[in-house]
């Protein structure tokens, strides 16, 4: 009664502010962020893949449903978002080491990985996931990130045609030479990959059956030791994730409407809630989480669909881990 008449007084003296820190009333103990409105009012069918650039004090992001990469500049507002329309979905992006990513970046798109010109939307295909043009039709590249060592890892799904996905993906990690390594088959919705900040544990989601898998990592590439990390009991699936320099990862929990703070003993010690449901996947920007998110389905969800596939952002008080660029070889 107390946390409730206490919510309606903040609400009253400050009708606008975007976010209140507050004690959850269903986990005691934990910190909670409640953010009310999006700061990028965008329809994506599918966010996903938010990525900054320091550079320009960007955020870039894909819909992998609508074929779009948009990039937006933090500091000059939502009136400055572009969008580029591409021929494919991508799934993830990465900049390059030596090349401005203003120019061109890595993509995981349809078929494998490919450099995309911003300017012009062309694509150079670098190496493909498959050798076989059934394979091709039938999957795409969902979530990814690049390694300490400088090398791309992503996974891949049933593309969206299918209306359903089947043990059919793959995880793989690409060498700077292009060299693909097969990591792991028989995967469903293989989803985010990230780096624990002393570089010796790999996390794995694995969305279909709800957990977040610890490896022991090694610079040579390979993983070993395969744990279970976390597994959320429902009712909605982790989705991406990012790893914040204290080395907690902050998970985004699709069909909650939350981001979840989990601590290195697989603990949830905070949670970021927001007025839509389907939270696809969070990037640091400073000490703020921004989250992209994808369009409700359900029509009885009538406020979660008002902001579905918005982008927002809540000060959380602490930065995410750095991230790291492909090293492409320039004879590759």
């Amino acid at each position: 009664m107390f946390l409730s008449w206490w919510k309606w007084l903040l609400s009253f003296f400050y009708p606008q502010a975007p976010t209140l820190l507050l004690p959850s009333p269903k986990m005691t103990g934990i910190k909670q962020w409640v953010v009310k409105e999006p700061w990028l009012d965008i329809r994506c069918e599918l966010g996903e893949g938010p990525y900054y650039e320091p550079a320009t004090h960007s955020l870039r992001f894909v819909d992998i449903k609508k074929k779009q990469l948009h990039t937006v500049s933090i500091a000059q507002g939502p009136k400055s978002l572009k969008t580029l329309q591409l021929d494919m979905p991508i799934g993830v992006t990465a900049d390059i080491e030596g090349v401005n990513s203003q120019e061109k970046i890595l993509i995981a798109g349809k078929s494998g990985i490919y450099i995309l010109e911003r300017k012009t939307g062309n694509v150079e295909l670098l190496k493909r996931f498959y050798d076989t043009e059934e394979k091709d039709e039938r999957l795409r590249s969902n979530d990814g990130a690049v390694d300490p060592q400088g090398r791309f890892w992503v996974g891949t799904m049933n593309d969206f045609w299918l209306g359903d996905v089947y043990p059919e993906g793959s995880l793989f990690r690409f060498s700077s030479d292009l060299t693909r390594t097969t990591l792991k088959t028989g995967l469903k919705i293989p989803n985010s990959i990230g780096w624990s900040p002393d570089h010796k544990t790999l996390y794995f989601v694995r969305t279909t059956s709800n957990k977040i898998l610890a490896y022991d990592f090694s610079p040579s590439g390979s993983i070993s030791n395969e744990r279970v990390f976390y597994t959320h009991p429902g009712p909605g699936s982790p989705d991406g994730f990012r790893i914040d320099e204290e080395g907690y990862v902050w998970q985004a929990i699709y069909g909650e409407g939350r981001v979840i703070r989990i601590d290195g003993q697989g603990n949830v010690v905070a949670e970021v809630k927001y007025p839509t449901r389907a939270i696809t996947c969070p990037v640091f920007v400073g000490t703020e989480l921004w989250v992209t998110t994808a369009g409700e389905e359900d029509e009885k969800e009538v406020e979660s669909k008002r902001y579905g596939g918005a982008v927002f952002k809540v000060d959380v008080g602490v930065r995410g881990a750095r991230e790291f660029e492909f090293k492409l070889e320039r004879g590759a």
